[in-house]
C-alpha cells in the first residue's frame, strides 16, 4: 500500500516521508525474520540517511512535481511485470523459510558455529560472522554509503559555489 501511494503521490516532500516509512515497514519486517543486522542497516541507511538525502535535495528543488505524466507508458509496465514474473519463477524453487533442510542450515551455519571460535577468535558470534566472515560485504556497504553520501555533498556544494559566483558577478 504504501509502495502505491508512492507512485500516486505528486507532492515530494510525502513522497520522502513515505519512503522513510517503508524503509521501516521494511526493518520491522527484517527483524521479525530474525536478521536484526540487516533491519539495523535498513533502518540507518533507508530510513535515515537516504532521508537527509533525500531532504536536503528537496531543499534545494521544489515541493511539487513539475511536469504531471501525459500518458501511461506501457514499455516500463511491461518491463516490471516481466522481471516480477522471472523473479517469481526464479524463487519458486526455494526452500522453505525455516526449513531445518536448508542448505545454510546444513553447511554454513554449522561450520560458523564449531570454527569461529577458533578462526576469528571473538566470543559473540554474530560480531564474528559480520566483521569477519562478511567483512568484504560490509566494507562494500560503508563504501556504497560513503560515495552516496560525497556524491549529494558535492551536488549540494557545487550548486552553492555556481550562486556565489553569479553573485559576486551581479555585484561587480
Amino acid at each position: 500500500m504504501i509502495a502505491l501511494a508512492l507512485i500516486r503521490l505528486r507532492n515530494l516532500f510525502a513522497v520522502v516521508m513515505l519512503s522513510g516509512i517503508y524503509s521501516l515497514v521494511s526493518a520491522g519486517l527484517f527483524v521479525v525474520m530474525d536478521a536484526v543486522d540487516v533491519a539495523l542497516t535498513e533502518a540507518a541507511v533507508g530510513a535515515g540517511v537516504a532521508m537527509v538525502f533525500m531532504l536536503s535535495t528537496l531543499a534545494l528543488t521544489t515541493g511539487q512535481e513539475k511536469m504531471p505524466p501525459t500518458h501511461t507508458p506501457l514499455l516500463p509496465l511491461l518491463v516490471v511485470l516481466i522481471t516480477g514474473a522471472v523473479l517469481i519463477y526464479g524463487t519458486a524453487d526455494m526452500p522453505l523459510y525455516g526449513d531445518p533442510a536448508n542448505p545454510a542450515h546444513q553447511h554454513v551455519a554449522p561450520r560458523y558455529i564449531e570454527d569461529s571460535p577458533q578462526e576469528v577468535g571473538v566470543p559473540n558470534m554474530v560480531t564474528a560472522v559480520l566483521a569477519s566472515y562478511r567483512g568484504f560485504d560490509t566494507l562494500g556497504e560503508v563504501v556504497v554509503v560513503f560515495t552516496a553520501a560525497i556524491g549529494v555533498l558535492i551536488l549540494i556544494g557545487g550548486s552553492h559555489s555556481s550562486r556565489r559566483r553569479s553573485d559576486q558577478d551581479d555585484e561587480s
